[in-house]
């Protein structure tokens, strides 16, 4: 049987990578194009690392995950909760791998945090596995838990490079300390895949799209796709091994923000109290400003050390008020809807659900600039969804125009400006390339989605596809053999929610959460 190395390149866009392909700078992803089939991806809505990487890997969509981005909320509790990767109620690809007998590894995953068991390796990665604030985990990431020693002192590993990079101008050290991070993904999961003779293997690169949000196509982020493409050229002599690389959304340029919460409440869907955040933002401290002078002078661990959590929370972020703390600035009583970002907006349920949320519809499908409407498409969730956990979802979600990033934050006071932090915004298409003995030489497809690569690996693997995986085989595999289904199996076990606030606070220094 053949055994196969997935590459998942958080981020990754033909868009970004065409450019380059064309002046042959990237000539080991060219070869795989030419030598197998390769076509554009259509991610979930919204188009992010949570929950898309889920989404890959269970062949659903966020309906039948129940996670539908990187917050849980409830209007009807006046609750948001930071989601973690335990709260994914779902079986997944390796876990069919692993019930028909075949072993599976998974290295630097996002979702993944805390670690379950299946056999054989799971690391956990991502901006979900930490360990305090602005610190990075040195335990309890991998499963079994001894392997996590193993990696520190065989690869010097680490689940976050440091110095974390925060801004477009850290191109020095925090860059090379990603372009690290990145090579010892690679060596650890091929080491992993060889000594442990896996049949299955999946490693991320979740830094790799961190470098795409700062700098677009500029240096540092063409460092990394080169480093990327040595690789595939070591991984493409490997023998009698499937190479599929894959995506859990693309990428674009930043042209507009877009703050929903801000429209929300000049267009009467939402009311506002005052908070403290509101004086200390007049008097020019927020959490950026605090976080450059403590990186300038090394105090990042100290202030983190020392000053109080609820202090650090008080301190406002330039944009508004994020995650739980939204919910300071509502008057909830008195508002119909609260956005997440990028994409889920939630109807109070004290109010009219339906009435609201077709009018939130409408009035968004009218939102314009100088380049046309801000979104590709405004739907009610149940169109976009499906699923046990379609009720636990957003009431509306609209899908960004490329280069459109639609910020969260509440009480920053404008509603639409130019480009923040972000260099690039993600976008629903990804990339999906497949080469090896499984698979034929197909060449370019029609754009495929995400939901059909958990399937078509299964099958390449000889391995029934349950039947709640709701993508399709892709038809790429050599001889066209019959594909199984079979009844899914359980949802694995609840996950700890031990590291919510750790999450969030990773999440906010990356741009996700800001």
């Amino acid at each position: 049987m053949t055994r196969t190395f997935v590459v998942g390149l958080d981020g990754a866009s033909w868009r970004l990578l065409d450019p380059w392909l064309a002046a042959g700078d990237l000539p080991n992803l060219a070869a795989l194009r030419e030598a197998g089939s390769w076509a554009g991806t259509r991610s979930c809505l919204p188009p992010v690392t949570f929950p898309n990487w889920k989404c890959y890997s269970a062949g659903k969509d966020p309906g039948g995950l129940g996670v539908f981005w990187f917050e849980h909320v409830d209007l009807a509790e006046g609750r948001i909760d930071v989601a973690e990767g335990g709260d994914f109620r779902t079986a997944e690809l390796w876990d069919y791998l692993n019930d028909e007998g075949q072993s599976a590894g998974v290295v630097n995953m996002p979702t993944m945090y805390p670690p379950r068991a299946i056999d054989d390796v799971v690391v956990a990665g991502g901006p979900d596995a930490v360990e305090g604030e602005y610190r990075s985990i040195d335990s309890g990431y991998t499963h079994p838990e001894g392997l996590a020693t193993d990696l520190e002192e065989r690869f010097d590993y680490h689940v976050h490079p440091d110095p974390l990079l925060s801004g477009n101008d850290e191109r020095g050290a925090e860059v090379d300390a990603i372009l690290d991070l990145l090579d010892t993904r690679f060596e650890v999961a091929l080491t992993l895949f060889e000594e442990r003779d896996l049949d299955f293997v999946h490693v991320t690169l979740f830094y790799l799209n961190v470098l795409q949000h700062f700098f677009w196509d500029e240096e540092p982020t063409k460092r990394a796709w080169e480093l990327v493409d040595e690789w595939l050229g070591r991984l493409r002599e490997l023998e009698e091994v499937n190479l599929v690389l894959m995506s859990d959304h693309g990428s674009a340029p930043t042209t507009t923000e877009f703050y929903v919460n801000e429209w929300l409440a000049e267009h009467g869907y939402q009311a506002r109290t005052r908070t403290v955040d509101d004086y200390l933002a007049r008097a020019g401290l927020d959490r950026e400003n605090v976080l450059r002078v403590a990186k300038r002078f090394g105090l990042v661990d100290t202030l983190a050390r020392v000053v109080p959590e609820r202090v650090q929370k008080l301190v406002p972020q330039s944009d508004g008020l994020k995650r739980d703390r939204k919910l300071d600035a509502v008057d909830l009583p008195r508002t119909k809807a609260v956005a997440s970002g990028q994409g889920p907006i939630y109807v109070n349920p004290a109010f009219d659900v339906d009435s609201v949320a077709d009018e939130l519809v409408a009035d968004l499908r009218a939102v314009e600039d100088e380049q046309g409407p801000l979104f590709d498409g405004v739907y009610r969730g149940r169109e976009v969804y499906s699923g046990p956990y379609v009720e636990e979802g957003p009431e509306v979600v609209v899908d960004m125009r490329p280069g459109v990033h639609v910020n969260d934050g509440v009480g920053g006071g404008e509603v639409t400006t130019g480009p923040d932090r972000w260099a690039a915004e993600n976008t629903r298409h990804g990339i999906f390339v497949a080469s090896g003995p499984d698979f034929a030489a197909r060449g370019e497809l029609d754009r495929v989605s995400i939901l059909d690569l958990a399937p078509t690996v299964l099958a390449a693997h000889g391995c029934a596809v349950p039947e709640d995986m709701t993508g399709e085989v892709l038809p790429v595999l050599a001889g066209d053999p019959e594909v199984r289904r079979r009844e899914p199996l359980p949802e694995p076990g609840e996950g700890d929610r031990r590291a919510s606030e750790e999450v969030s606070e990773r999440l906010q220094q990356l741009g996700y959460m800001e």
